[in-house]
């Protein structure tokens, strides 16, 4: 019955204040009249009462005005109209759906990142999509041609997984931007959500696939897709394979770093995006920490607070102990004048 006492809050905290007082008064009550009550008498010899003698009724008169003041002090509880209230949110949430759209071409290897442009392309994405806990993300790969690696989906720990899965080699080399955008779009195209967007990240130009960028973007615009571009690469060269040696180990070398930036501006400008330009890791991280700024998912939390009286029981137990008081006082040590 009062195993959330600490839950419990009071409607009429003043009535709280008569319980001080009337321990006092029950103290001093206690102080002055206890002599009065139970006189003392100096005799030679106790023997000729032992027979009557009766300690634990005694004691137990004794102890009835406690009962009586305990009795007091849960009425005023009582009064006091103890409450439990039970906090209740409504979260309504207007999620986004998005799509990582990853180059995984040969050039991603390049070692201008730590430890190259793709491993710290899928550290970062791993890290936004911790940050985007109530939205659904899928992923979509590509290089020469694209493919679905995970499907949109609000299990965050399939995209995670699949993300670690992704390298170079799954599929033909070379860079088809129109291809990885229009494959992101059609995971899209069905989705409900009030926002979809799609992160595509590439270091190159745009050199295979069947659809061009611009066609892939204006279906994009079409469906309601915002495209954010990244272009990823350094400034100038960077230690990129070159070639592969018989024994199929990559070969490196210096080689100019050529991102089409003037396409990947267009695309995002076209379906309401931003273009970034990441040249080193920590500028990658804070791209994506802007885009995860700049796509907040909508929030509504209603707040409701359910009250529920629970003087009965301070109230019941209030007379359960004055009623002991009474059958004690006048059945269990009653006293014959």
């Amino acid at each position: 019955m009062f195993s959330h006492l600490a839950q419990i809050a009071f409607a009429d905290k003043w009535v709280l204040w008569f319980i001080p007082a009337v321990l006092l008064l029950a103290g001093l009550w206690w102080y002055f009249r206890a002599k009065k009550q139970y006189p003392s008498l100096s005799i030679s010899s106790a023997s000729p009462f032992a027979g009557f003698e009766n300690p634990v009724k005694s004691k137990l008169k004794r102890f009835l005005p406690v009962l009586r003041v305990l009795a007091l002090v849960l009425l005023l509880t009582a009064l006091a109209r103890p409450q439990t209230s039970q906090e209740e949110e409504k979260v309504t949430t207007e999620g986004i759906d998005i799509v990582l759209a990853i180059d995984v071409s040969t050039s991603m290897l390049a070692k201008d990142f730590s430890p190259n442009r793709l491993d710290a392309a899928k550290k970062e994405a791993l890290n936004f999509v911790d940050a985007r806990t109530r939205d659904r993300i899928g992923l979509v790969v590509f290089s020469g041609e694209s493919f679905t690696q995970c499907p949109v989906t609000i299990d965050h720990n399939i995209v995670k997984n699949q993300l670690k899965e992704v390298k170079n080699g799954l599929m033909e080399d070379g860079t088809a931007i129109g291809m990885g955008l229009a494959t992101s779009v059609q995971r899209l195209k069905e989705s409900e959500a009030k926002s979809k967007v799609v992160i595509l990240m590439t270091d190159g130009v745009n050199n295979k696939g069947l659809i061009d960028p611009m066609t892939a973007s204006d279906i994009a615009l079409q469906f309601g897709v915002r495209v954010y571009t990244i272009g990823i690469g350094t400034n100038g060269k960077a230690m990129t394979p070159v070639a592969m040696s018989p024994d199929g180990k990559l070969i490196f070398d210096y080689a100019d770093v050529q991102i089409d930036e003037k396409l990947m501006k267009d695309i995002a400008k076209k379906t309401g995006g931003q273009y970034f330009r990441a040249t080193d890791n920590k500028k990658l991280k804070e791209i994506y920490e802007q885009i995860d700024k700049l796509e907040k998912t909508k929030i509504e939390v209603s707040a409701y607070e359910r009250k529920t009286e629970k003087f009965h029981a301070f109230a019941l137990l209030a007379g359960v102990v004055l009623l002991l008081e009474v059958l004690f006082r006048y059945l269990i040590v009653r006293s014959i004048p």
